[in-house]
């Protein structure tokens, strides 16, 4: 997990922390939006770490398939 994902979530913790012990309504009301925008963000940030590995394996494989082709070539 990336420094800023791990950053994004300690934020949506502390905002809900700051919700609960909030005494007046409208500053739970912030702390509980605040809590969802960041974890919306740490959310978005988990979402394209996972897909950019994805498209990197997807390349090595690629990479690795087309080096064995080339290598077969070679020897005819």
């Amino acid at each position: 997990m990336s420094t800023s994902t791990q950053f994004y979530l300690d934020q949506a913790a502390l905002c809900g922390r700051n919700a609960q012990a909030a005494s007046l309504q409208n500053q739970r009301e912030v702390q509980l939006k605040a809590q969802a925008a960041w974890q919306a963000m740490a959310d978005r940030a988990i979402q394209t770490a996972t897909e950019r590995d994805r498209r990197e394996a997807e390349r090595r494989a690629v990479a690795l398939a087309s080096q064995g082709e080339s290598e077969c070539h070679e020897t005819r």
